[in-house]
């Protein structure tokens, strides 16, 4: 097994609760922590033989881009499209934050941690 991590990805989206939050808009970080068997790719060193960072990090971007209420219902559609579309993904975590938060005081973030496994 292996870790891959693609980090600090930097968003602008229209997600919340306030009908203020789906107009203007914030701004948001996704990090993201996939396992997966490395031990094929570090071998023949071919990209079709592990998981490429570059479609984890357009899975993101394109479901960052879908308005939601909640940062878990984000969360949950990342994770789903992940496991549908990569096979080679065995468990997978993503931290959605969004960064200064309208909640009536000086917050830096608020986070959103999931973590999924493949089913068998």
């Amino acid at each position: 097994m292996g870790i891959i991590k693609v980090e600090n990805i930097r968003v602008f989206a229209y997600h919340g609760c306030l009908k203020e939050e789906t107009k203007i808009g914030s701004d948001y970080r996704v990090d993201l922590e996939v396992k997966a068997d490395l031990q094929t790719s570090a071998v023949t060193d071919k990209l079709n033989d592990t998981v490429d960072y570059v479609f984890l990090n357009r899975i993101i971007k394109e479901e960052m881009n879908i308005a939601s209420h909640l940062l878990e219902t984000v969360a949950k559609r990342i994770l789903n499209r992940i496991f549908n579309e990569d096979k080679l993904v065995k468990k997978a975590t993503v931290w959605v934050s969004k960064l200064n938060p309208p909640i009536g005081g000086d917050v830096e973030k608020v986070t959103i941690k999931m973590t999924d496994k493949r089913k068998k």
